[in-house]
């Protein structure tokens, strides 16, 4: 039980303790009902509680799966089994199901797209300012050199610093690490 369908979910949701390993802004957006918000960079930190805890089965949801799965396989290292939801909570809301989320919450493009643009931003600007000093080409040579980095390791530095800009913090109303740790901890 390694990747699910988002209809394998949905017939077995309530089954399943659901991990969201996105940004605590892109699950402000919205989110799998039920699904406890423990933020990728930081999935270490809540090793000892879900090894401690009895959970139910666990499932790991993300925007489009990669960074679900990156986290399924970090957890079955540390002896934790883990399935992950195929296409993420994309593939979720494309199915017809719909997402949990405050009223009024803004809307934070999916982690994916932020890296995307920030990367092609910077290699127009690095070609552009190389018309006139040829050392600004560099810049999109380094943001190139990153992405086949990114692929090759399926990590991703620019997503890390994306992660921490004011518009993919938690909103007030989002819990934090801390207590999604108390709630995770609770039989």
């Amino acid at each position: 039980m390694t990747a699910l369908a988002p209809a394998q979910v949905r017939a077995r949701l309530t089954e399943f303790t659901v991990l969201d390993v996105r940004t605590p802004g892109e699950y402000a957006t919205g989110h799998i009902p039920g699904a406890h918000n423990v933020p990728l960079d930081r999935l270490r930190e809540a090793v000892p509680v879900l090894k401690r805890a009895e959970h139910a089965d666990l499932l790991i949801v993300c925007a489009s799966g990669a960074r679900s799965e990156r986290a399924r396989a970090e957890l079955t290292a540390a002896g934790i089994e883990a399935a992950h939801l195929t296409g993420g909570t994309s593939a979720w809301v494309a199915d017809g199901h719909a997402l949990d989320g405050p009223a009024g919450a803004r809307n934070v493009w999916p982690m994916e797209r932020q890296v995307r643009l920030a990367a092609g931003t910077l290699v127009v600007l690095g070609l552009a300012a190389g018309r006139r000093a040829p050392k600004g080409r560099l810049l999109a040579g380094a943001i190139g050199s990153g992405l086949i980095f990114s692929a090759v390791t399926n990590t991703c530095g620019m997503a890390s610093v994306l992660g921490k800009l004011p518009y993919n913090r938690p909103a007030s109303e989002t819990p934090d690490l801390a207590g999604t740790l108390t709630a995770l901890d609770r039989p």
